[in-house]
């Protein structure tokens, strides 16, 4: 065409897009295939609780053979967990007894007109307030309008009774069907944490040359994008917590979600350890002397090793969490002793190389007065991120004297840590 200059494409960047767009639409699909089987799952409870309220509903003596109040109160009572449910039903139940009861007092005494529909209305709604029915504050002036206008004291009984049926129904199929909604939390548990690894090796990686500033300062932006994942995590996690509240699968197993706070606190703390020490490593990238510790090409591939060690501890943390099995499920799940063993193998890796790297850090500040603050705060976050990761032990009832290998191993860790300590304040 003229007046348009045509580029001439590579083949090859043709085929780089086609495979991008081929991974893209992949991803969707199965993203849609994960959203589909929850939304058959909920239209199947839902009908099947509506339908068997309006069975039961049919069992009441002289009820209606087309009523759908009580369907209509088992929808509108079944919620996403048990304990929203109980919530719901209680607090609608007590809802239209009280409009049902105020309506029938008021049409006792005062007929019918705009005035009195007015002001049933304005008292309903203070009551509903006063109750604290929350979501359900307008189902009082609602029972009260429907009943003050039919003024039957055998549709007053019907709407009440109807009412308690579809909230029992709604009650029953919140036990017999509210999910558990852990395994959402460990996913979302797991996706941060491999993030987490995912950059600290791109750090480690970059870090096998002299790296770039705005390279540095890429990875800066990445660890402050980890504050929405963290809030991310936390909402699923919250998710989890109130599935599990009253759900009777606690009256024979533990809380399953009781270990997973935990680790999102553990993991909340890591990500601030390498928001720090992201920014002194992109303050060293920038600082233009000689004394920067990402200048020196020996310490520069000590602080990758340790960078490396840590990626591979956070990605067996986060392994960890998500194979930590149900409860339901524990004699099945063997893999948590070895995971387990993997994450203290890398920290342990980590704190040898971490050793290493404070020999090469320490530094006379007369000598070198415009790295040594940026060296002594790369150790500092290092050995934070390190020993945030490492495994709490539960306590034990019946404690066990530990074997002379582990206790050797421990003064060995403690010796450690008090010559970084002792390097930090040279």
């Amino acid at each position: 065409m003229k007046g348009f200059l045509v580029r001439p494409v590579p083949s090859e960047s043709v085929g780089e897009a086609a495979k991008a767009v081929a991974r893209r639409q992949a991803g969707q699909l199965t993203l849609v295939r994960r959203r589909a089987q929850p939304a058959a799952v909920y239209i199947t409870r839902m009908t099947l609780t509506a339908v068997f309220a309006y069975l039961l509903a049919l069992q009441l003596p002289g009820g209606s053979s087309r009523s759908v109040l009580a369907p209509l109160t088992a929808l509108l009572v079944v919620q996403a967990t048990l304990f929203h449910t109980i919530r719901s039903a209680v607090q609608r139940v007590i809802g239209v007894t009280t409009g049902v009861l105020a309506a029938v007092a008021v049409a006792a005494y005062v007929p019918f007109s705009w005035w009195v529909l007015g002001l049933l209305i304005a008292g309903t709604l203070a009551l509903g307030l006063m109750l604290r029915l929350r979501e359900e504050t307008l189902e009082v002036p609602i029972s009260a309008m429907l009943i003050f206008a039919v003024d039957s004291h055998a549709a007053a009984t019907s709407r009440i009774t109807e009412t308690l049926v579809g909230a029992a129904a709604g009650l029953s199929a919140g036990l017999l069907f509210a999910p558990l909604r852990v395994q959402p939390a460990k996913d979302a548990i797991g996706d941060l944490t491999r993030q987490m690894a995912d950059l600290l090796g791109q750090m480690a990686d970059g870090l096998a040359d002299e790296p770039d500033p705005r390279r540095a300062a890429e990875w800066l932006d990445r660890t402050r994008a980890l504050r929405g994942e963290i809030e991310r995590v936390d909402d699923a996690l919250g998710q989890a917590e109130e599935s599990v509240r009253l759900n009777p699968r606690r009256l024979r197993y533990p809380n399953p979600a009781a270990g997973l706070r935990d680790g999102v606190d553990t993991l909340e703390r890591a990500a601030t350890d390498l928001r720090v020490l992201a920014r002194a490593v992109a303050d060293s990238a920038r600082l233009d002397s000689g004394d920067s510790p990402v200048k020196d090409a020996e310490t520069r591939a000590r602080l990758a090793a340790v960078i490396a060690e840590l990626a591979a501890s956070v990605r067996a943390y986060g392994q960890l969490i998500e194979s930590d099995p149900e409860p339901f499920d524990a004699p099945q799940a063997q893999a948590e002793p070895a995971l387990s063993l993997v994450l203290e193998d890398h920290l342990e890796e980590a704190q040898r190389q971490q050793d290493r790297l404070a020999d090469l850090l320490a530094a006379d500040p007369a000598e070198r007065p415009d790295g040594w603050p940026l060296r002594g705060e790369i150790l500092a976050h290092v050995d934070r991120l390190r020993n945030e990761l490492q495994p709490r032990s539960q306590p034990s009832a019946h404690p066990v004297r530990r074997p002379l290998r582990t206790r050797v191993r421990a003064r060995t860790r403690v010796r450690a840590k008090l010559r970084v300590r002792a390097k930090l304040r040279a």
